[in-house]
């Protein structure tokens, strides 16, 4: 029995970096003022249908099926609509600042740091329109970045517009499609359903041809003009570097106005993305909810810890414990002594089945136990056990038995930086 293609099992020590890198977020998202939303994996189909009937995640790549009470449902293959979708059933006091984890599907060919099941980390705000909002996400993801220790990254940026904007924009970027034509052969039917999609085309025929394409900042209402004008001076105020990609459309219809996206240069081109997102104002009212302009962003797990071996930063942590039990006489102590330590909030293991002393201490040393507690039959007619330091040369020493889950705690302590 092997797992399903494009879905991965996440096996300890390596798990462990996975629960450092959702701390982190989680921390610095309630630093923010967000609060963790949790939403079903599983939502009906028309939920993810408003992210766009023409991309690729809802034609080719979600997980759709019909259930037993013939209603049409969908695995999540993004973060956002969910989130949208709590927002018009429970109608929350807005502005409504949350935070997610998420596994998210899709039936896509597996690549590097994408699988068919990831994991996504991302952060929403529902219910504003204000460019220092738009400064604020962004700001939650790039300082979140530097805090796994990524330094090769950068961020790009660019504005949508808005229903002016885009209406003016498709007409000018459609007349250019149908001059190109011939190069675009079968994907022609795509340009007319949604001229924006091409854009974000990475194949190489298309180079030239994108690259001389008609530009959507040329074309920014005022009042889009403005915004994205204020987003740039917010960013620069605050000290994050940026460029504007003229090209970023990211992949979703439902965004307007600003998007922006995180790349990591220490990771293939090809590949590089390790976070983005944008405002999707229109959104909540498309889904029979209230008028609420709202931004957000998602970052995947797999792709964020790609970046990390590439900049040889966030290590897989080596095993640890605290204290390992060793019994050298069968007297029955151990169970209690691991209830003591661990209720005291210290890490304990032991071994089991009876072993010998000498694949006891193996096991210890395999463990990454800092500390060996030993029952020995002397130790204990004196209501004491031997504490062996495991990572030092330290000589063995006795403690109390009602004293040593303190002791080891207050060791604990001073070992900490």
């Amino acid at each position: 029995m092997r797992a399903p293609k494009g879905m991965l099992d996440v096996l300890p020590p390596e798990s462990a970096r996975w629960m450092e890198v959702v701390s982190r977020f989680a921390k610095r998202a309630e630093r923010f003022g967000f609060g963790l939303l949790l939403t079903p994996i599983v939502e009906h189909y028309e939920v993810f249908a408003r992210v766009g009937e023409t991309t690729d995640v809802v034609r080719k790549e979600m997980y759709d099926f019909v259930d037993r009470g013939g209603r049409r449902l969908a695995l999540r293959p993004e973060g956002t609509a969910p989130v949208v979708r709590a927002f018009v059933q429970h109608r929350p006091t807005t502005p409504w600042k949350v935070w997610y984890l998420a596994p998210n599907f899709r039936a896509e060919q597996p690549q590097a740091g994408r699988y068919r099941q990831h994991w996504q980390l991302g952060a929403e705000v529902i219910g504003i329109d204000d460019p220092d909002i738009d400064v604020e996400i962004i700001e939650l993801l790039w300082g979140f970045c530097r805090d796994l220790g990524l330094r090769d990254v950068r961020l790009a940026l660019n504005s949508m517009g808005d229903a002016e904007t885009r209406t003016r924009y498709r007409e000018v970027l459609l007349e250019y499609w149908h001059a190109h034509a011939d190069l675009l052969g079968q994907e022609m039917e795509r340009a007319e359903a949604n001229p924006l999609r091409i854009l974000d085309s990475k194949r190489p025929d298309w180079e030239d041809m994108l690259e001389r394409a008609p530009q959507l900042g040329e074309y920014l209402s005022d009042a889009s003009a403005a915004h994205f004008a204020r987003v740039q001076e917010g960013l620069q105020a605050i000290g994050i570097p940026f460029e504007i990609a003229p090209r970023l459309v990211r992949g979703f219809d439902y965004y307007t106005s600003t998007v922006f996206e995180l790349a990591s240069d220490a990771l293939d081109a090809a590949q590089n993305a390790i976070g983005g997102g944008g405002r999707y104002d229109k959104l909540a009212q498309e889904m029979g909810g209230p008028a609420a302009p709202s931004i957000g962003f998602g970052s995947g797990i797999e792709r964020l810890l790609l970046a990390c071996d590439a900049e040889g930063v966030l290590p897989v942590p080596p095993p640890h414990i605290d204290a390992f039990v060793v019994d050298l006489v069968g007297i029955g102590d151990t169970a209690r002594l691991l209830a003591e330590l661990r209720e005291s909030g210290l890490s304990a293991d032991r071994a089991y089945g009876g072993r010998s002393p000498k694949k006891q201490f193996a096991s210890a040393d395999r463990s990454g136990a800092r500390w060996a507690v030993i029952i020995g039959a002397d130790e204990a007619d004196r209501g004491m056990v031997a504490v062996k330091d495991l990572r030092s040369d330290q000589p063995q020493c006795e403690v109390r038995r009602e004293e040593i889950a303190a002791w080891l705690q207050t060791r604990k302590d001073e070992a900490r930086p």
